[in-house]
């Protein structure tokens, strides 16, 4: 039975404590090896990471690596992936073009990349599909680590979940990575900043939640007591009012290609609102 929060009572006058640094995860201690690349791949990363970081230009490793770094967990990729802010991504394309590398911006919204045949090193600047960009924000307690004999930063615990929650594509499903993540690193991140980074999609913070829940149900301690109480508050509220006339999919921010049938076809309007397309008659 859900037990209904006081008003007021899930803010309460003294917040929940700040998350401890990240350089405390245990896994970032036990430095596990990570996955082995072909020579000729490696020497590729080697040259590119530590050209990066001699640039003195801003960047956070993530994706497989950054897993890997956080929980032990090996497997296959085809690349590497860092953040970076959008100026900063620019300043990295023509810093490595001036050494000799090709590059190029495969999409402005939010990919650039540093190439060398078929092997790339992707720099990604915002998620493809919702507004996650990189800010100053994601630099902040940044912890370190040594990856193809460059020293560099990985993308912090709570921006990794961040980026990761709306992969959710019939081809790729990133789900199992935030679930290994907040059981492996739930003490650094920073849970407060999540739930700000996720207050317009407050639903998908809460069935990633549940999704881990379920998943390790003896785990359950590891997400703070106050955070489930305040979104399942406000799923209490959602219920008792009615729904929005306006027919939506927001399908499409987890992936374009699966609910394009949706937006299509079915007459449901797309994730982003359209001031015209409601008002306009």
């Amino acid at each position: 039975m859900f037990v209904r929060v006081p008003p007021g009572a899930r803010n309460p006058s003294r917040p929940p404590p700040v998350s401890p640094p990240v350089e405390n995860v245990h896994t970032l201690e036990r430095k596990p090896q990570l996955i082995r690349q072909p020579p000729a791949a490696e020497a590729f990363y080697s040259e590119v990471l530590q050209l990066m970081a001699e640039s003195r230009i801003q960047f956070l490793v993530s994706g497989t690596y950054a897993l890997a770094s956080y929980t032990g967990i090996d497997r296959p990729t085809k690349d590497v992936d860092v953040f970076a802010k959008a100026g900063d991504a620019l300043k990295m394309l023509h810093f490595c073009k001036e050494h000799g590398f090709d590059v190029e911006i495969v999409d402005e919204r939010w990919l650039y990349r540093v190439t060398r045949g078929e092997l790339f090193v992707d720099i990604i600047t915002n998620m493809p599909t919702v507004t996650t960009h990189v800010t100053d924000e994601w630099f902040v307690n940044a912890p370190e680590t040594e990856l193809f004999g460059a020293k560099v930063k990985l993308v912090p615990p709570t921006q990794f979940v961040w980026s990761k929650i709306f992969v959710q594509d019939h081809h790729r499903y990133d789900m199992a990575d935030v679930a290994h993540m907040i059981l492996k690193c739930h003490e650094a991140i920073d849970w407060r900043q999540l739930l700000s980074h996720m207050e317009l999609y407050w639903e998908v913070l809460l069935i990633a939640l549940l999704n881990f829940r379920f998943i390790y149900p003896s785990e359950r301690h590891c997400v703070p007591r106050w955070l489930m109480d305040e979104l399942l508050e406000r799923l209490h509220d959602q219920k008792d009012i009615k729904g929005p006339g306006r027919r939506v999919c927001r399908g499409r921010i987890f992936s374009p290609r699966d609910y394009a049938v949706d937006v299509d076809e079915w007459g449901f309007s797309d994730a982003v609102g359209n001031l015209e397309e409601q008002y306009g008659e």
